[in-house]
């Protein structure tokens, strides 16, 4: 890797894959297009410092550097000499041009907001309300043309600013801008001279030959940086959750009814379930935890004892940020909510206005203002009741971007200098506290790399669907989880979401449900269903108990990125419901691979067709990152392969995979006793 300057003394970052040419400061949306005033040019790396008109008499630093020119190259930028009455909501840095790119990886920045590549070229046309396709989180990662490797740009702290990766299409190179975000965060004078002084976190670029491992590399660089490490101690969170076969339908009744069915088949079957978890229904409004409906005459606090004398960790789910405007929350304490800056009044963060309110009375849904003291004692007091008088040991907090969705030029807070991460994290480090460090906790709708070092697990992707296409559907778990996956059990686990299991009321073949089944399971994260077990089938209740007792780490996606990808309106699915535009491989066959314990033991491999048409492909073992010649079991059709094997081909229908288990020893165990 190589740093220069350009003819206007503007920072290149150069690399054999992709360069990025040009920098300049951004300071709330404006370039500043003068010419630096001080250029340091040394061994170590570059320092630059800008003073233009703009900045008030104050200056913008940029400081490249790089101990081993090989590696990694390290940027940090920062404003200083600025008055301290001056409100700053962002600054960063805009490359003029990213040269050699053929794709770029947009990664979401909370649970639902996917991360997948986009090929620019594919961008063409882009409509205004698809903008969100051109700006990603915390990192992003570029993948040359003609050649293999991929150039990784990242963070490495995200507990106090949101910082955004942005495209600009209109040249051929495109441009990139990189923010973080102050958000009009009280300053912090170093002196007594009542000027300030801004800094963002470290931006890393690097360059590696292998696409997933230069991910999950930077993964780990964010996992040293943390101010707490990551949470990885906790087993595998196996277990049931209520929501996708009750839904919000739920009573004392039909939960004590699936938690004896899944007592019973547990200890039939001798399943690892950890978690018996139920999910929204048993409180009347958003906002009114303390609250449970009629259907629970007896309380929330003996279900949990009875989940527990049953051998499972109890669970329970809430969204904490969330408020609805019919709740008693909001009808005694109005002023406990986010303030609309545009409005007036509440900010709506959702509005439920037709048929469909969800199980509940309110038509809005505002968010809770956690700079309110009063409103956060109250929170506080909530999840130390939820834990240590109910009895609740694992918690689904949800729609928990809610809490960091706006900066202040949208949102009021009761208290103002803080960042919206700030104001997240206090909140997050507020729920750690009161459940204790032995509680389990899953965040879903969750900011993905702020969570680190609070949450156990993460969703990844949206809600599991019962369609293949539509808005709720196998879609975002194909398109998420390939991209997500470098950071399992390196931040935290990743959460596919519930498996589906039962046999009807869904649209999905048998096919499709095996496929979408071995894709979440083998993945080596959170693996839950919803599903009534004792209603199961064999075959559904073998595919669970062979997910279940799976041995080895968690999964790689080998080719990742060594397609080119495209830009597709999806089909509405069953349910009439159409999805934005998402980014397609040209080869639609995914190749997962789950890595064995030791060179002798055995791994699996998954290689799914995610067409509408059958295909034909046939890989070398090296390519997939195995060492060949390997003895093959077929799962699919439950049968060894004759001899061992340096290439693998296989032919597969739409929507269908083909489960292979490999070692360097034979394999000729039924399917039942493999790892």
């Amino acid at each position: 890797m190589k740093l220069s300057l350009d003819p206007s003394r503007n920072l290149n970052v150069e690399t054999s894959l992709v360069s990025l040419l040009g920098a300049q400061p951004v300071v709330d949306g404006l370039i500043l297009e003068d010419r630096p005033v001080e250029v340091l040019d040394n061994d170590r790396g570059i320092r630059l410092r800008y003073a233009p008109p703009a900045l008030q008499g104050g200056a913008f630093l940029l400081e490249a550097h790089h101990p081993d020119p090989a590696s990694r190259v390290w940027l940090r930028y920062w404003l200083e000499g600025l008055p301290t009455d001056r409100r700053l909501d962002s600054f960063g840095l805009r490359f003029k041009g990213v040269e050699n790119l053929r794709a770029y990886l947009r990664q979401g920045y909370f649970s639902w907001d996917g991360s997948f590549y986009l090929q620019p070229e594919a961008l063409a046309g882009l409509e205004d309300g698809d903008s969100h396709l051109l700006s990603g989180y915390a990192m992003t990662q570029l993948l040359p043309r003609h050649a293999r490797g991929a150039v990784v740009l990242g963070f490495d702290r995200h507990d106090r600013f949101q910082q955004t990766f942005t495209f600009d299409l209109h040249d051929p190179a495109p441009a990139l801008t990189i923010l973080t975000f102050w958000d009009q965060k009280d300053w912090e004078p170093k002196d007594h001279s009542n000027l300030a002084r801004c800094e963002s976190e470290r931006l890393v670029i690097f360059e590696r030959p292998a696409v997933e491992e230069s991910l999950r590399e930077w993964a780990r660089l964010v996992a040293a940086a943390s101010p707490l490490p990551p949470r990885l101690s906790a087993p595998r969170l196996t277990g049931w959750c209520s929501w996708y076969n009750l839904y919000a339908y739920i009573n004392e009744e039909n939960i004590l009814e699936h938690l004896r069915g899944v007592e019973k088949v547990v200890k039939q079957e001798g399943l690892p379930m950890r978690v018996f978890q139920i999910d929204d229904g048993f409180t009347p409004e958003m906002g009114d935890w303390l609250e449970v409906r009629p259907q629970f005459p007896r309380g929330v606090r003996p279900l949990m004892a009875e989940i527990k004398k049953a051998g499972f960790i109890p669970g329970l789910w809430i969204a904490p940020f969330l408020v609805g405007n019919r709740s008693h929350l909001f009808h005694d304490h109005p002023d406990w909510v986010v303030q609309d800056r545009r409005s007036g009044g509440p900010l709506v963060g959702w509005r439920l206005y037709g048929e469909f309110r969800w199980h509940k009375r309110s038509e809005e849904y505002y968010v809770l203002d956690a700079t309110h003291p009063e409103a956060f004692d109250h929170l506080r007091e909530v999840f130390r009741t939820w834990r240590w008088d109910w009895g609740c040991e694992y918690f689904k907090t949800d729609f928990m971007h809610f809490g960091s969705q706006h900066g202040p030029d949208r949102a009021r807070w009761h208290a103002p200098g803080l960042t919206r991460i700030e104001i997240w994290r206090r909140v997050a480090e507020m729920i750690r506290e009161e459940i204790g460090g032995d509680a389990l906790w899953l965040g879903c709708g969750c900011p993905l790399w702020a969570s680190v070092g609070l949450v156990d697990a993460v969703r990844i992707g949206g809600d599991v669907g019962v369609e293949w296409t539509g808005q709720h559907s196998a879609q975002s778990l194909l398109r998420d989880l390939p991209a997500r996956n470098f950071a399992n059990q390196v931040l935290w686990q990743t959460d596919p979401d519930c498996i589906l299991l039962r046999n009807q009321f869904h649209y999905l073949t048998d096919g499709e449900v095996r496929s979408l089944a071995l894709f979440a399971g083998l993945s080596g994260g959170v693996l839950m269903t919803s599903d009534a077990l004792d209603l199961l089938s064999a075959d559904r209740l073998h595919l669970w108990r062979l997910l279940l007792h799976l041995k080895g780490s968690a999964c790689d996606f080998p080719l990742l990125g060594q397609t080119e990808f495209y830009l597709e309106q999806l089909p509405a699915g069953t349910s009439g419901h159409a999805l934005p535009p998402v980014s397609r491989p040209v080869d639609p066959v995914i190749v997962q691979r789950r890595n064995p314990d030791g060179p002798d033991a055995t791994g699996a491999l998954f290689i799914l067709n995610t067409s509408d048409s059958p295909v034909q492909r046939t890989y070398s073992v090296g390519e997939l990152g195995i060492q060949g010649p390997v003895h093959i079991y077929d799962w699919t059709s439950a049968r060894p392969w004759d001899a061992p094997v340096e290439n693998i081909s296989v032919t597969l229908p739409q929507h269908a995979g083909r489960l292979l288990f490999f070692s360097r020893s034979e394999l000729v165990a039924p399917p039942d006793r493999l790892p």
